[in-house]
């Protein structure tokens, strides 16, 4: 693939990113295309960033992974995560990508794990350019999500007083308290490796409020008629697998669910071929890189 480093605007900041060009293009060929989303305070070398984006572009797609504002290199507060603000940064991720001479505007997936998983959805609901979803590990209701998360009574008080004494110190002094990523979200030591180099390891509070409140839920069921794939490990070490389960209850046609029994949390960066192999078949069947031109006109004007 040929690999192209790029930054565009979100909100006043430049985001750093790399566009992947699938090999045997012709010119002013314009392909089906993916914004591929990093996950928790992580970046676009995370290994559930690069793999996905190494088999879409094996696959022929056009593929653009980047930093959110406050991650990896882009601007921004470093370690500043707030939901709705990663769901701009994707829009006008989708903005610029559209603008791209080998991209078909008209047919932009987007593809993220875990938090990534959740703004992909929260966009495609809300985003009517979006062309297809694919949630890896993602999530839908942020205040059941952390109940999984911090499930005894201590845990989960712990966890409220961090959000309340959060909210107390921004309104007393102005600044953000800062948390350690685990009082957030915990991750078994076991699968901490699979974290990327320069991941934020502290958050301000506001980070975990903005979690807490995020709901894709709500707006799962509007990414119908245009395809949705969640995917799952059925035994999740970091988010609850019941988040996608609902997420799937509430969406529209057409929709897949799977729960891959001998995954884990950072499924993608498992190398699980099983994985790659539902892929692979719901790409085929929902969203290809490449259409005949008349259905790519039909779709334009659909």
């Amino acid at each position: 693939m040929t690999e192209q480093p790029v930054t565009f605007a979100s909100a006043g900041l430049k985001l750093s990113g790399v566009v992947h060009l699938p090999p045997g293009m012709r010119p002013s060929e314009r392909r089906g295309t993916f914004l591929v989303l990093h996950g928790f305070g992580s970046n676009k070398t995370s290994s559930n960033t690069m793999a996905p984006t190494k088999m879409l572009g094996e696959l022929g797609y056009v593929v653009l992974r980047f930093d959110m504002r406050g991650c990896g290199e882009s601007e921004g507060e470093f370690g500043r995560v707030i939901c709705l603000e990663q769901v701009e940064d994707t829009r006008n991720a989708l903005t610029f990508l559209a603008q791209h001479p080998s991209v078909d505007p008209a047919r932009i997936g987007v593809i993220g794990s875990s938090f990534g998983g959740a703004v992909a959805i929260y966009t495609g609901g809300v985003d009517a350019r979006v062309a297809a979803v694919i949630s890896n590990g993602g999530w839908g209701y942020g205040e059941r999500k952390f109940r999984g998360q911090h499930a005894s009574p201590q845990a989960w008080a712990r966890f409220t007083t961090m959000l309340k004494e959060g909210r107390e110190h921004r309104a007393r002094t102005g600044k953000s308290l800062m948390v350690p990523r685990y009082d957030i979200v915990p991750i078994p030591p076991h699968l901490r490796g699979n974290l990327a180099s320069n991941s934020v390891e502290s958050f301000p509070a506001e980070t975990a409020q903005s979690m807490f409140d995020f709901r894709a839920d709500d707006v799962v069921g509007r990414i119908a008629p245009r395809p949705l794939l969640l995917l799952h490990a059925a035994n999740d070490s970091v988010t609850p697998t019941e988040q996608s389960i609902e997420l799937f209850k509430r969406a529209g046609q057409p929709a897949e669910l799977h729960l891959i029994s001998d995954g884990d949390h950072f499924m993608f960066g498992e190398g699980n071929r099983r994985v790659w192999g539902l892929l692979r078949g719901w790409l085929a069947q929902y969203f290809p890189a490449a259409v005949a031109a008349e259905k790519r006109a039909a779709a334009t004007h659909a």
